[in-house]
């Protein structure tokens, strides 16, 4: 029996930050075909990810509730990590070194320098990778063949959706002025749209 082709899924699930393009078309079958590689490289996203958590705690301790909720999310990311290593090891992989991701260097860059602006951007920042993720993610699981990693990006997806809704709101916070953030958001995400197409498609979660 054939599998039912699956619709598509909100760009960025149920969250807050909805992205203004869609992954390329061409981007899932060279994921699928080349799957080996895209896990190298999210662990590596993993890992970086719990290594921010951290280093948002240590940057902002004072923001009323991110030490907390950091705390959590680097602990989160770092059971992802474990089950990804876990999954790779069953295929017979090793994490080579860290290449770098170009995605979320050239989303870096467009974050402004004073200290209350840096803060804010730094969680926008935050909230749109974990919203591409998001994308990435549920694509992922609609495109695999097998039911286990079907299941496993369903449900990571999912926890990026929460991650990047976790984020935005810290960044009101941090703002202190709701559409005032949100207009920096859009200006971020058409930004980030223009990052995709500069870096083209990769066998790469971003």
């Amino acid at each position: 029996m054939s599998r039912p082709t699956p619709s598509r899924r909100p760009l960025s699930g149920e969250g807050p930050v909805i992205l203004h393009s869609a992954t390329d078309p061409r981007w899932l079958p060279q994921a699928l075909e080349r799957f080996d590689e895209v896990l190298v490289d999210h662990a590596h996203c993993e890992k970086k990810a719990a290594a921010n958590a951290l280093s948002m705690m240590q940057a902002y301790p004072e923001l009323p509730g991110l030490p907390a909720q950091m705390a959590r999310l680097a602990r989160e990311e770092s059971a992802h990590l474990a089950r990804v290593l876990d999954l790779m090891a069953a295929r017979g992989l090793t994490l080579t070194k860290d290449a770098g991701d170009p995605y979320a260097q050239g989303l870096q860059k467009l974050i402004r320098t004073p200290a209350g602006e840096r803060k804010v951007d730094r969680l926008l920042v935050a909230a749109i990778i974990e919203a591409r993720s998001c994308e990435r993610l549920s694509l992922l699981a609609e495109g695999l063949e097998d039911p286990a990693l079907r299941r496993f990006y369903g449900e990571l997806a999912q926890s990026e959706d929460g991650h990047q809704s976790l984020f935005y709101r810290l960044a009101v916070t941090a703002g202190g002025d709701e559409p005032a953030v949100r207009e920096r958001l859009e200006t971020l995400l058409a930004h980030e749209a223009q990052v995709l197409v500069s870096i083209g498609v990769r066998a790469a979660i971003h």
